[in-house]
């Protein structure tokens, strides 16, 4: 698990304990207004504390719930702009994918587009990105876009034949989808 992954996972975690301790600020004002009630027909001064102990009260929790759901909208906005600027780079590995499968006289010059693209790849999965598996595998809308279905019979129905281009996600997000050829 990543440095990143820890990370939101531990604010994941912040949130929803957060989320699990509002009740607490909730039975507290309660509490607070039924007491300014009981006092305020007794003592002014006694009424005045109340009711502004209420308000704090009150405060406290609009406030909470206000962090909270600035917490989860940062998580949320963190991981799409993330996704967002891994998409940017998909282009770059199908590139380096093309210049390894052309011919190439230079063996070293080859060698340097491989460690290139290994690279490439450790930086990418280090961030939590994986190709989707597609050739061989049951068509799944979820990951793979068909553009083409073809008939095979060694082959059966559903499954995917080949794949035009791959397809990458981090986590359950999708960066794009697989474009591929589905048996019919």
């Amino acid at each position: 698990m990543s440095k990143k992954e820890k990370k939101e996972k531990e604010l994941k975690d912040a949130v929803q304990e957060e989320v699990t301790a509002e009740p607490e600020i909730a039975t507290e004002t309660e509490e607070a207004q039924t007491e300014a009630e009981v006092i305020s027909e007794t003592d002014p001064k006694d009424a005045e504390i109340a009711d502004l102990k209420d308000k704090l009260l009150r405060n406290m929790a609009e406030f909470d719930n206000y962090r909270k759901r600035t917490a989860k909208e940062r998580l949320d906005i963190s991981s799409d702009v993330t996704a967002k600027n891994l998409t940017e780079f998909l282009p770059v590995i199908d590139n380096l994918e093309r210049a390894l499968a052309t011919e190439c006289s230079d063996p070293n010059y080859k060698k340097g587009v491989e460690l290139i693209y290994e690279s490439f790849l450790t930086a990418l999965t280090n961030m939590g990105v994986e190709a989707i598996v597609s050739d061989g595998e049951q068509f799944n809308p979820v990951y793979h876009q068909a553009v083409q279905q073809v008939e095979d019979d060694s082959k059966e129905p559903g499954t995917v034949a080949t794949t035009f281009m791959k397809g990458y996600k981090i986590g359950e997000k999708v960066l794009r989808f697989a474009m591929v050829t589905v048996v019919k």
